[in-house]
């Protein structure tokens, strides 16, 4: 697969359809991805399988993936929207 059609793919996949998600997702896909190691891409890929209520509870920060490579990927995220 071409890296312009996974990209659209995972533009695509990244629309959530809650506001607060996907103003964090889509600018963080377009701004950061492609710039990411290959493991904090693949990272990315698999925070999308997961229930918009969860993404949505770790990143308001009301609680945490158990999943180590989950949390490292939600940290990004919001370090890009909650810069030190």
């Amino acid at each position: 697969m071409s890296d312009n059609t996974e990209f659209n793919r995972l533009f695509w996949h990244s629309r959530r359809g809650m506001l607060e998600l996907d103003v964090l997702l889509l600018p963080f896909l377009k701004e950061a991805y492609r710039d990411l190691p290959e493991e904090d891409q693949a990272r990315y890929r698999k925070l999308l399988d997961c229930e918009d209520t969860d993404m949505f509870e770790w990143f308001m920060q009301r609680s945490r993936p158990e999943d180590p490579d989950l949390q490292r990927i939600v940290d990004l995220i919001l370090s890009r929207v909650q810069p030190d």
